[in-house]
């Protein structure tokens, strides 16, 4: 065995699922992915005529009733539903339905930073202008951040462990480490994980409006979200759902399932600096990045590609470039990074999930996606953020970054499935 810590237990990828901005399932998404297209343009969801910040990444064309009835749709908010819609295709890809797992060993944890804000804004909006006794009696159900694990669980008779993980934009990477991690220590042999969102709505907007967190380049929308550009002026918000199946290697080879990417790694940290800006020089995503590696048993320098963070904020840009040089040293430069908010936006709780499945598919199909919009070098980003072009190539081992408000750092490492030693 190459792992190490105390964890013979090997957890491999076996089925995967997308609703994004780029794209309704994993193939649309990848293709337009690797072309360099972005998903992000002018606000339909709601009025942002008033807004300093007037785009977004919106999922277009979604249609819930390909996955769920009409009764759960009208009972659910819309991040539940994507975080469906995105589990459903990646149970079909893995192969797995009802007697092919045992259910009390099969789990679902799914990540949401603001869970059910829509319903939240319209039920309000409801008790103040109705009244009390005109507020739903699903409410709260549909409101609550736990809603999506919970109803992916009862579609899918998923009865192991059951949770949700909220950290801000680190909620997604923490569900799939999670995920990770009970597997590991044989407490499920299949395990739904990702990140769910829907935070296109006013008064996330406002918020973020208020906060000068968000790029202001509203008539220019493709070319708004610029990670490691030295003009930069904030992030661009998206929404959607990233949902991976995660297997114990040996249930999976005994049914036979084609195994995409081995997980081998998890580092969590917390910054203990600031609400909201990342901790000086990256130094908790540095302890992140390290835990993973360290956790991973393989050689730092199997890794050969990093999905940042890469907000398109002037701060975590840099700081998190200070973090891989502190983490790489002299290699720092050899190593391809590429920020794929770039085209999604960022998709807050759901990013980790889906920047999960980007590494994926890169390490599968031997193609590192681009940082698109990098046009002006910033002296403070110095490092190979393959600018602008997808880039074929042969990576054994990468690294998923996941930073969140409150200094929540998660940093995932995965690598091409490797077989077991021995005869």
């Amino acid at each position: 065995m190459y792992r190490r810590n105390g964890y013979p237990r090997r957890v491999v990828v076996t089925g995967q699922g997308v609703v994004c901005p780029l794209g309704l399932n994993v193939e649309e998404f990848w293709n337009r992915l690797v072309a360099g297209e972005s998903g992000i343009g002018p606000v339909t969801r709601f009025d942002a005529a008033g807004y300093d910040t007037r785009i977004a990444g919106e999922v277009r064309g979604f249609k819930p009733e390909q996955y769920m009835d009409r009764k759960d749709i009208r009972r659910t908010d819309l991040f539940v539903q994507f975080a469906v819609a995105a589990s459903a295709q990646a149970l079909q890809e893995a192969g797995i339905k009802a007697g092919v797992v045992d259910p009390n060993r099969f789990g679902v944890i799914v990540g949401s930073g603001i869970g059910g804000i829509s319903t939240f804004e319209e039920q309000h909006r409801t008790l103040l202008e109705k009244g009390p006794n005109r507020v739903s009696p699903f409410f709260i159900p549909m409101m609550i951040s736990d809603m999506a694990s919970g109803q992916v669980s009862i579609l899918f008779g998923a009865k192991g462990p059951n949770y949700c993980t909220v950290s801000a934009c680190s909620s997604g990477a923490h569900a799939v480490g999670e995920a990770f991690r009970i597997i590991q220590n044989s407490e499920a042999e299949v395990m739904i994980a990702g990140g769910a969102e829907a935070p296109v709505t006013p008064i996330s907007f406002a918020g973020f409006c208020s906060m000068k967190a968000m790029s202001t380049r509203n008539d220019d929308p493709t070319r708004a979200s610029r990670p490691f550009d030295s003009q930069r002026d904030g992030f661009v918000m998206g929404e959607g759902a990233g949902i991976l199946i995660l297997e114990e290697i040996e249930h999976a080879k005994k049914r036979g399932a084609k195994i995409l990417a081995e997980i081998v790694g998890y580092g969590a940290t917390g910054d203990a600096h600031h609400m909201t800006a990342p901790a000086p020089e990256g130094e908790g995503a540095a302890r992140a990045m390290r835990a993973a590696v360290h956790d991973s048993g393989l050689p730092i320098e199997s890794y050969g590609y990093l999905n940042a963070h890469g907000t398109s904020t002037p701060l975590n840009d840099k700081f998190e470039t200070q973090a891989i040089k502190s983490v790489f040293g002299e290699r720092s430069k050899n190593v391809a990074i590429s920020s794929t908010k770039s085209m999604t936006g960022h998709l807050l709780g759901a990013a980790g999930g889906l920047e999960t499945i980007i590494c994926v598919l890169a390490l599968e199909r031997r193609v590192l996606p681009p940082t698109i919009n990098y046009e002006s070098p910033d002296p403070d980003c110095d490092l190979d953020y393959v600018p602008n072009t997808a880039r074929p190539a042969e990576v054994q081992a990468a690294l998923s970054n996941s930073l969140g408000f409150g200094g929540h750092n998660v940093t995932l490492a995965l690598s091409r499935y490797m077989a077991p030693e021995g005869p």
